[in-house]
């Protein structure tokens, strides 16, 4: 396929280097700072060895460099490449490597079906050893650069709570032509998809990946469930979409395949697992989880003398106070784009003022989804809560950027960052738009809140995210291989490096633990202890067949009423009957 340069579709955030938004992902190579780390203790025993005419004492370390550097890079390393990198004679490395692979530092994996020819690669337990000796080396490093007493040996905050890089897989994957992968284009699968060589060392296939805004990847979800055989293995589903596409039989159940192995759920939030669940059975793997979040310079709150606001009401005042526009800067970014981007944003402020957008049953925490069935759904834009929402949305136009009512959700963050907004409406998921950006005026300025919701009410961090599936249309001799795939790259190592190479979004709670990630933004911590505390919920999307539709409705008809074309009263009622239509379509398909 001819691979071009385009940019990115609305609501993305572009990747770093040449891609195909609807095509094959050509990903730049990410230089992880643990190759760093390796090439710098290569190069610092290299000229050790060489000024000070050391011995073979340390050669066992050439070729551990060598075989993390090529674990990282996605590199091929042989018994011969290895021998030749540790710069000792041909027999003495050999007499070395099978020392190192009896002592469980380094894995032979066939790569022929005949068993003759090895590839070599670190062990779980040498890449585990390897973390905890760069995490301690470069605090070491750093404290003598900095003529400071050195540290105690640390570990991490929590002891064991440093996690290894992904170790390859004991056995290739046996899939042909390659492992087939479907994706939403945000940073957690552009990082993915940049580490594409490395996974591919870790699996032992070849990987193909397609990638789609938002309303395409549902789009082509639903046509490639209509083949007789799937195009893909893996495909990325949005959380609020698993209840449909499992209804419509469109996602492969993953209870047996669960069963069968050692897969740990345990540190998943709690409502991110769920919400990949339907009826009981599980139909997906959360890969990513994002929390939407209010955003804040916490520099021009404190020169205005403002607290961060906790109510709607405080929102506007403070909104108000820092809204420039004179200045070019606006009080608030929000999704207003219409459709799917406006939606979204109308579920947010219903929730914020207490009202699920679907009928549900309340609970202490929010709203039950669990088990709605079709004929319970009904739309809530009739409510108190759907017309205080509307009241809101058209406050919050007066101080927000001129070209609000076409922004998405890469473009809010991005407003933000470039410092043309005091606050923002934005997912986690985009926090690397401003957190990693040195130039941004948010820059290590940005603040966290929960949604300001009305006074009394429970604070929430609406949720958002990802799963990986497994299309019900696959072929039945890749199952197996392919569930092999999925746990892959859901583990909380892989996350781990999503999360080191340019993602700010995991489902688990291990990875926030972290040091290393920990260390990367203070919204990471942030987003754990809401999630702790109860606030991270998927009720405001709740996972239920037909809520693409209803999303898309409520941004289509708050978007008229935003323009002007009709009134808060006209929008509700337009919004309330359509949505009606839309879910009385859905009960008559079941």
């Amino acid at each position: 396929m001819k691979k071009v340069r385009i940019a990115p579709a609305a609501g993305t955030l572009p990747p770093e280097g040449p891609y195909e938004i609807d095509g094959t992902l050509e990903p730049q190579r990410v230089r992880d700072e643990q190759v760093r780390f390796a090439e710098f203790v290569g190069r610092f025993h290299s000229e050790a060895e060489s000024i000070l005419k050391l011995g073979a004492g340390q050669r066992e370390m050439r070729m551990v460099l060598h075989l993390v550097t090529s674990h990282f890079d996605g590199n091929l390393v042989t018994t011969s490449s290895l021998a030749a990198a540790s710069g000792m004679s041909y027999g003495t490395a050999l007499r070395a490597i099978d020392a190192m692979t009896r002592r469980g530092m380094i894995v032979r994996r066939e790569r022929t079906a005949s068993g003759r020819s090895h590839s070599l690669h670190p062990s779980s337990s040498l890449l585990q050893r390897w973390r905890e000796f760069a995490f301690r080396g470069e605090k070491l490093m750093k404290s003598a650069l900095r003529d400071e007493p050195p540290a105690r040996a640390q570990r991490s905050r929590s002891g064991d709570a440093l996690l290894p890089p992904p170790a390859v897989l004991t056995s290739k994957l046996q899939l042909g032509k390659g492992l087939r992968v479907l994706v939403h284009s945000d940073p957690t699968f552009m990082a993915m998809l940049n580490l594409k060589r490395q996974f591919e060392m870790i699996l032992g296939t070849s990987i193909e990946s397609r990638a789609h805004s938002i309303d395409r990847l549902r789009e082509e979800l639903i046509r490639n469930s209509e083949r007789a055989v799937s195009m893909y293995d893996i495909v990325a589903v949005d959380l609020p979409w698993i209840g449909e596409m499992a209804e419509e039989g469109r996602l492969l159940p993953l209870d047996r395949l669960l069963e069968d192995s050692d897969f740990d759920q345990s540190d998943i939030y709690s409502d991110a697992l769920a919400s990949s669940r339907w009826k009981g059975r599980q139909y997906g793997v959360p890969i990513m989880v994002s929390g939407e979040l209010l955003v804040y310079r916490t520099d021009l709150l404190e020169e205005a003398g403002l607290a961060p606001p906790r109510t709607t009401d405080e929102l506007l005042e403070v909104a108000r106070a820092l809204h420039q526009p004179a200045a070019g800067r606006a009080g608030i970014a929000w999704n207003g784009g219409r459709g799917t981007a406006l939606g979204h944003t109308v579920l947010m402020l219903m929730a914020a003022f207490g009202q699920s957008v679907l009928d549900l049953p309340r609970t202490e925490e929010g709203f039950d989804y669990a088990a709605v069935e079709g004929a319970l759904l009904r739309p809530m834009f009739d409510s108190e809560a759907a017309a205080r929402t509307a009241e809101f949305l058209l406050s919050l136009r007066e101080v927000a950027p001129p070209d609000v009512l076409r922004m998405t959700w890469y473009d809010r963050a991005k407003a933000y960052a470039e410092g043309r907004t005091a606050m923002a409406y934005s997912h986690s998921l985009l926090a690397p738009v401003y957190e990693l950006d040195r130039s941004s005026p948010a820059y290590r300025k940005t603040g966290y809140a929960a949604h300001p919701t009305s006074a009394g009410s429970r604070p929430i961090v609406p949720m958002g995210g990802y799963s990986l599936a497994i299309p019900s249309n696959i072929a039945a001799r890749r199952v197996d291989a392919v569930w092999q795939a999925l746990q892959a790259m859901t583990t909380a190592s892989a996350a781990k490096i999503y999360m080191t190479n340019g993602s700010l979004a995991s489902p688990r709670r291990s990875v926030s633990l972290d040091p290393e990630v920990a260390a990367l933004s203070p919204m990471i911590a942030t987003v754990d202890e809401m999630e702790a505390r109860g606030y991270l919920k998927m009720w405001p999307r709740a996972p239920l067949p037909g809520i693409a539709e209803v999303i898309a409705i409520a941004g289509e008809e708050f978007h008229d009423m935003l323009l002007g074309k009709q009134s808060r009263a006209e929008a509700t009622r337009a919004a309330q009957r359509r949505a009606v239509d839309a879910l009385a379509k859905v009960r008559r398909q079941d």
